[in-house]
């Protein structure tokens, strides 16, 4: 299974999306067009672009006369959107299993599949992006509006954080047996299994990112000790 080709300005977002994420961009640094243009080889419209995509999930801020700065955003705070979030999506697990549409089950039960194929690809990006349409699927099948409007643009927020925790070794797999369970709970209308399993899966999400991070930190600490 092949990814979609991306513009270079969505590559470009997403490289730098993970090192804000992962913070090798902590909060507060510039992000000078010229300076990006001139690390990555290209023109500053892709750079340009690129930052209005993070500006537009909340990664960087575009300030007046100063131009981009990565945003201030807590680990305490990102467990906190994680919590909400998983709040919200064990809500719409509950609505969707009891007013999903068969056609709607048929396209979750296929996404899943698509998700499969994707996981064994080895390509976490990719399962990243059949991923989301996995969800997403979901959201739109409580038949709600408002609520998917919210839960999507919390999804969004926290778009580099779900991505980079598939990156933890078994986490694609474990992320698609997860999904088996929640697929098979809609399909059989169990409200309340459906929104234990999807609480469940996001609240592993934040604790994996949580992981990451830790990883990241005492890996700095091994390459860069402390001089004595």
């Amino acid at each position: 299974m092949k990814a979609r080709p991306i513009k270079r300005s969505e590559e470009l977002r997403q490289l730098l999306e993970d090192e804000i994420a992962s913070i090798q961009l902590p909060p507060g640094t510039r992000l000078e067009e010229t300076a990006l243009a001139a690390r990555f080889g290209v023109s500053r419209t892709p750079i340009r672009e690129a930052l209005q995509m993070l500006s537009a999930s909340g990664l960087v801020e575009l300030r007046p006369k100063r131009g981009a700065v990565v945003a201030s955003l807590s680990l305490e705070t990102l467990l906190e959107m994680f919590e909400v979030m998983s709040e919200m999506e064990a809500l719409c697990g509950g609505l969707a299993a009891r007013r999903m549409t068969d056609q709607e089950r048929d396209d979750l039960k296929n996404q899943h599949e698509v998700c499969g194929r994707a996981g064994e690809s080895g390509d976490g990006d990719l399962y990243y992006e059949e991923n989301t349409k996995f969800h997403r699927i979901i959201y739109l099948g409580t038949h709600n509006r408002y609520l998917a409007d919210e839960v999507l643009r919390l999804h969004h927020r926290l778009r580099a954080y779900r991505r980079l925790q598939l990156r933890l070794r078994g986490r694609v797999q474990t992320s698609y047996a997860e999904h088996s369970a929640i697929t098979d709970a809609i399909v059989k209308g169990d409200e309340r299994m459906a929104a234990e399993l999807l609480r469940a899966h996001v609240s592993v999400q934040g604790e994996c990112f949580s992981d990451w991070i830790s990883s990241l930190n005492a890996a700095r600490l091994v390459s860069s000790p402390e001089r004595v």
